[in-house]
């Protein structure tokens, strides 16, 4: 398995940011479940998965498969007490780092609440008003 696979499977479900960060290419897409839209760029992306991994309780990856530059993780989580199944797809650069990162999920409910969760956290998070004032 690719090594920044295999570093994010143990940094994702942390939600620290911070060690989210250096496994992202600098141009990083990542396309959410929740909304049709794509955050662009390292500090965003780490940003919502910082937050995401702080919503998701229980998060474990259920399977992993791949190779090279192309990977699915297939992932097991709660959202407000809710099941949810997902799969992060995830495509890396030439230097090993993520460079598009799409997620998947089931069901509708979850993807819900995981939405309601998400906007409440990136209301009272300084860092998401200046980038949606940039995706604006």
């Amino acid at each position: 398995m690719h090594p920044t696979i295999t570093r994010m499977q143990d940094v994702v479900a942390k939600g620290d940011d911070t060690q989210i960060g250096p496994l992202l290419a600098e141009n990083v897409r990542f396309m959410p479940p929740t909304y049709y839209k794509t955050w662009t760029g390292r500090d965003a992306v780490a940003a919502v998965l910082g937050h995401v991994g702080q919503v998701f309780t229980d998060f474990h990856y259920r399977r992993v498969m791949g190779e090279g530059k192309d990977w699915a993780l297939e992932f097991q989580c709660k959202v407000d007490g809710l099941d949810a199944v997902g799969v992060d797809l995830i495509t890396l650069d030439d230097d090993g780092l993520i460079e598009t990162f799409e997620v998947v999920m089931r069901p509708h409910k979850t993807i819900g609440a995981l939405r309601e969760a998400m906007n409440a956290r990136v209301m009272t998070d300084a860092r998401f008003l200046e980038f949606q004032k940039a995706l604006s």
